[in-house]
């Protein structure tokens, strides 16, 4: 019985999947049964084409349009049956042991739901892009690690959340927490659904046995860019708006407000100001929208706990910041 299926979500990849498949198609003696699928966005260059050429192992779900990542990885996790889903952007190259090292991670708690893997920067692998990622009190989600060597986060440990790029989730949690929020079309997807899975008493890991070189903004393009930065912007106040009870966000607010006016004026310098501006609006009317309204997770008092331990994760998270740690 095959464990695992690697879903690779895809728009116009064609420069990149040829790596990404053959270093996939290409794992360790010993690893567990997995099927590769790619849920194809649309594409228009010729991705298809290469798939079934010179990848005829590797199931396609083609979709008549870019319907965004959430969409394609929702789709991805409903057309697989296996106990664990591994999501993986186009754009990398994984290491000889990746599957395995994520896979035996995943498996050494039940609480466990997802586990990071380490991604390295593409032109410097022996620096990392994502060690699993936190969030802070500011409103701030960022990669731990980024740009550091890989040898410094050489051990296990866990996360606020594990980045969607390269990453296990167990099948059984996302039945009970859901599947990615598709209102986010994409980025902080991760971020949520990682926020609720801890909401629910589940943990998020890192495991740097799991090696995989990325690209990094491959199908937006820079990494501070006018698509992007409208989607996050907006994101990072829904996400907000979704995952914390009121009393939660009003205690919350006065940081918040901090962490936004930092940024404003971080994409002001980057002649963006306006656009951030545009995106933060479009995130309140996500909120206050009827489907925003029906995605908020709703307050149980069985999971007070889970609602401390995360608000000191968030302080934990701004002191690891001051400090560069």
């Amino acid at each position: 019985m095959k464990k695992i299926t690697v879903v690779i979500p895809n728009y116009n990849g064609v420069s990149f999947l040829q790596d990404c498949l053959q270093s996939l198609l290409s794992q360790d003696s010993g690893t567990p049964e997995y099927i590769v699928l790619v849920v194809d966005n649309g594409s228009q260059d010729g991705s298809l084409e290469l798939i079934r050429e010179q990848f005829p192992q590797v199931q396609v779900e083609a979709l008549s349009e870019n319907t965004g990542f959430c969409h394609a990885v929702n789709v991805g996790i409903q057309k697989s049956d296996t106990p664990y889903v591994i999501l993986l952007n186009n754009d990398t190259k994984v290491a000889s042991g990746f599957v395995s090292g994520l896979y035996h991670a995943i498996e050494r708690d039940k609480q466990i739901f997802s586990v990071s893997a380490s991604m390295r920067m593409w032109d410097a692998p022996d620096l990392l892009d994502d060690a699993g990622d936190r969030y802070c009190v500011l409103g701030w989600a960022y990669a731990r690690g980024k740009g550091k060597p890989a040898k410094l986060y050489s051990s296990a440990k866990e996360v606020f959340s594990a980045c969607g790029g390269a990453a296990i989730y167990r099948r059984e949690v996302l039945e009970r927490i859901g599947l990615f929020d598709e209102m986010h079309f994409a980025y902080l997807e991760d971020l949520d659904i990682g926020w609720r899975a801890r909401i629910h008493g589940y943990k998020n890991y890192y495991e740097p046995s799991a090696k995989v070189v990325h690209f990094g903004s491959a199908s937006t393009g820079s990494r501070y860019n006018e698509k992007k930065t409208l989607l996050a912007s907006a994101n990072s106040v829904y996400v907000v708006g979704k995952n914390m009870p009121i009393l939660q966000l009003l205690f919350n607010l006065p940081f918040l407000l901090v962490g936004f006016i930092i940024k404003f004026l971080f994409f002001c310098r980057k002649s963006m100001g306006r656009l951030y501006l545009k995106g933060l609006s479009n995130g309140l009317k996500k909120i206050l929208s009827k489907d925003g309204h029906a995605r908020k997770v709703s307050f149980r008092f069985r999971h007070l706990g889970s609602y401390f331990a995360i608000q000191w994760q968030l302080y934990l998270n701004l002191i690891r910041i001051l400090k560069k740690s």
